[in-house]
């Protein structure tokens, strides 16, 4: 979850947030390379009292110029594509999840088991226990296994929402009349915080999203229990 003064992106939870933390900080020094030369060439050239004319119109460096760019584009497109392709893979799912966003509350839908449906609204600040955080908390976690390939399938019934978990990298658009899907997999048991990340109208801020992670016979009892 986000923490006060907290200046990088939250902890991974997921193979492929993980993925997206390294290429955020491959992205990211490339940019300091380039943010440093820039400067270095812009100082270098203002505080320069003479002028090398054949400087003005050289071919070379004109050359160099054009193909640094086309260069350094190719050293970050690559590895996002690879990304892009890893986000839109679904390989086996053991587990289908079905999340619905309404105005303003998210509403699960487990496709495997019967009878196990329910809506999940944040809790109001009264009702908070010690342990529990503002504007985050729901009244009905999300429960699911840990180390399982699970699909999430996400849609809407009146406006455009976004059921969004920074710490397992996911964010899915929820349309009214369409059916999106992805795949999340969590490394380990803990609890994770997200939000609808789409403007979706005046509580937009107040449907939070909770997600609690566990052991495969923690999940098997929850199931059996409910």
């Amino acid at each position: 979850m986000p923490m006060w003064s907290q200046m990088n992106l939250q902890e991974a939870n997921s193979p492929l947030m993980e993925q997206l933390i390294f290429f955020h900080d491959h992205t990211l020094m490339i940019l300091i390379m380039i943010t440093t030369m820039v400067t270095y060439i812009l100082t270098s050239t203002i505080t320069n009292k003479f002028i090398n004319r054949s400087l003005l119109e050289s071919q070379k460096i004109e050359l160099i110029w054009t193909i640094m760019p086309a260069v350094t584009l190719i050293f970050i497109a690559l590895p996002s594509l690879r990304i892009l392709y890893l986000m839109d893979e679904i390989n086996e799912p053991l587990l289908t999840i079905k999340s619905i966003g309404h105005q303003w509350f998210w509403s699960y839908e487990y496709s495997d088991f019967k009878n196990i449906e329910f809506d999940s609204y944040m809790k109001p600040t009264n009702e908070l226990s010690e342990n529990e955080f503002r504007l985050l908390e729901v009244d009905n976690r999300v429960i699911l296994p840990m180390k399982t390939p699970i699909r999430m399938l996400i849609t809407s019934l009146d406006v455009i929402h976004s059921w969004t978990i920074p710490s397992l990298g996911i964010k899915i658009d929820a349309t009214p009349g369409r059916l999106n899907q992805g795949m999340i997999f969590m490394n380990r048991p803990t609890i994770m915080y997200g939000q609808c990340s789409e403007i979706c109208g005046a509580n937009h801020s107040f449907m939070p999203i909770v997600i609690e992670s566990t052991s495969m016979d923690l999940f098997i009892k929850w199931v059996k229990n409910y």
